[in-house]
């Protein structure tokens, strides 16, 4: 992350003297964020972006659309041999993950200076996720003839979010920035619903989901804002 941090400044450093801040007359602005990887170096973060609409010089309104997390693969396949040599019948185990989150709010900006554009916010955000598992011959670790299931689950998710950011344009129109805030969040896991069916057997069972809360203060995502404005 330092690594990031001074990379941010050394572009802002380098870019045109005459970078200005748009007047409310350029309307809207598009965003996403970058991280760095120790291993793979500057990335991007998983599809993650924001629009903003800037209804006067002070006030903009925005929402935030993510999908997955940037980490897990939204599918997964193995295959299990008959035999230890890998000769034989094949059973296999498929994974499926779906993830989406939303978020709305707006911001109050204020005066800062030429380049920079300080400002509080506030927002809600919305969450939902799948996770379906199915197996063929396999009970998921291991070939098994005749053996079929499938595992079924979700997570849906809430929050608030009270802080303060600030864009710097480090050309016409192109500026980067960082948030920190007050975040609240309420998660649940939906029932687990597991079914399989063995030499004629259907066998159903499921085990009940949870829900807990989550109050964090800090950066809500530890990256660099790198946006557009138009």
């Amino acid at each position: 992350m330092k690594k990031l941090f001074i990379l941010a400044g050394a572009v802002a450093i380098s870019s045109t003297l005459f970078a200005q801040k748009p007047t409310s007359e350029v309307k809207y602005s598009l965003e996403g964020t970058m991280n760095y990887d120790g291993t793979n170096g500057l990335k991007w973060n998983a599809p993650n972006l924001r629009m903003r609409y800037f209804v006067n010089d002070n006030i903009a309104a925005r929402v935030q659309v993510g999908l997955g997390d940037g980490v897990t693969p939204s599918s997964e396949k193995y295959t299990f041999s008959e035999n230890a040599d890998g000769s034989g019948a094949l059973g296999s185990q498929t994974i499926k993950r779906s993830a989406i989150n939303l978020g709305i709010g707006a911001e109050y900006h204020l005066s800062g200076t030429d380049k920079m554009s300080p400002y509080f916010f506030g927002g809600l955000n919305f969450g939902t996720g799948s996770y379906k598992e199915t197996w063929d011959n396999s009970d998921g670790t291991d070939y098994v003839s005749g053996l079929t299931g499938e595992i079924k689950a979700g997570i849906s998710s809430f929050g608030l979010g009270l802080g303060a950011g600030f864009d710097y344009y480090i050309a016409e129109n192109i500026y980067m920035g960082l948030e920190m805030g007050l975040n609240w969040g309420k998660y649940t896991e939906k029932d687990t619903k597991v079914s399989t069916t063995f030499g004629g057997q259907v066998t159903n069972s499921s085990s009940p989901g949870s829900s807990a809360t989550m109050t964090t203060l800090g950066a809500g995502n530890a990256a660099v804002r790198v946006g557009w404005r138009f």
